[in-house]
């Protein structure tokens, strides 16, 4: 192994020395005048350019991955800086055309054709996630993901930040479309037009969780309209095809329009709600979950069991995430809208009281 990359720097620095040269006999290192001046001086300066990408003891393949692919990771960023604001009004246009249809084509049925109890639980269940959906969902956008205090200088690091250059706490890290550091940065989330970290995070989850179960809630209770909507649409192309009013066209279109758009989603935030539960019985947030794995490849060369610092517990993750602290909190804080801060400041992180060695044993 030590070899390959040997040869393979070798072959790197070799081409990186023919292209120096080619480039010294194209400027030419003769001119005079102002413009000579200038070509040995933009000479000099590529040429500092090209040794730095090679020529260094820590230089690998992933550094100069990185370096190639810096404008596109430039441009990446910024379209999902500015493709935020579209993606938060499209979250916002699909929701209400839900809703709108829900009250204009599927209430009307179940107030006509279901008893009086089931009406009930529909009216009562479909207005309850509704709210939540909506509360979780503006918090998730407009509450800060929390960042590391510019003024203090008492607060326990653990490294430097590369880009802001300031000290970063534990679970702290940079988010290079918000250009911040992110107290325990999950991800930054394009359809929040925010960052998933400290002081969101509940509301993050909850959405997803809510959303989820409206979806689920809104295509098992339009499958029977659904079927018949697209029973009426496929006669429509028959040869003695039946004739509908325009407002039984729409009501049609509607009712399949409502049906495919909430099982699409049901399926695709389901999952990715299940994967960040999954994430939370094991105390790590996005970010962490590559960081571990790498530390636990790494650990396991020396004969230690890697353990993670910030699992507290499966359900104590989840009662940290939610804020409960006693059994009242998982009615008033998970099942009702709840502004309550999360706990602790997103600075310090208590460890599990049952290890004594948070990262190894």
């Amino acid at each position: 192994m030590g070899g390959a990359t040997r040869s393979w720097r070798w072959l790197v620095a070799r081409m990186m020395r023919v292209l120096l040269r080619w480039s010294r006999l194209c400027c030419g290192g003769g001119g005079r005048g102002p413009l000579g001046r200038r070509l040995r001086l933009l000479w000099s300066y590529w040429r500092v350019v090209l040794k730095s990408l090679y020529f260094n003891s820590l230089c690998n393949s992933d550094s100069m991955l990185d370096a190639v692919f810096e404008p596109i990771y430039w441009l990446v960023d910024n379209l999902t800086r500015w493709f935020g604001v579209v993606f938060v009004c499209l979250v916002v246009a699909l929701t209400c055309s839900v809703v709108v249809i829900v009250y204009l084509c599927v209430l009307p049925v179940i107030l006509n054709t279901y008893p009086l109890h089931r009406v009930l639980g529909h009216l009562c269940y479909g207005h309850w996630n509704l709210i939540m959906v909506a509360f979780h969902y503006y918090k998730a956008t407009s509450t800060s993901p929390g960042h590391p205090p510019q003024e203090r200088r008492d607060m326990p690091t653990v490294t430097m930040c590369k880009k802001c250059i300031v000290p970063k706490p534990a679970r702290t890290h940079h988010c290079s479309i918000c250009n911040r550091c992110i107290l325990k940065m999950d991800h930054h989330c394009p359809w929040l037009n925010n960052c998933v970290g400290h002081f969101n995070h509940r509301y993050f989850f909850c959405f997803c969780l809510y959303m989820t179960l409206g979806c689920v809630y809104c295509s098992i209770s339009s499958m029977d309209m659904f079927i018949e909507a697209y029973n009426a649409v496929e006669s429509s192309y028959q040869t003695a095809a039946p004739q509908y009013t325009f407002r039984e066209r729409l009501f049609h279109k509607s009712i399949i329009y409502l049906w495919v758009l909430t099982s699409s989603v049901a399926l695709a935030l389901s999952a990715l709600t299940l994967w960040h539960s999954i994430l939370i019985l094991r105390g790590e947030t996005s970010v962490e979950r590559h960081i571990n794995r790498k530390e636990a490849q790494r650990i396991k060369q020396q004969g230690k069991v890697f353990r993670n610092p910030y699992h507290f517990g499966r359900v104590s993750n989840f009662k940290v995430l939610f804020g409960v602290e006693k059994r009242s909190h998982w009615v008033t804080r998970v099942l009702l809208p709840s502004s309550h801060p999360p706990h602790g400041d997103g600075l310090t992180w208590d460890a599990p009281r049952h290890r004594t060695d948070p990262m190894a044993i």
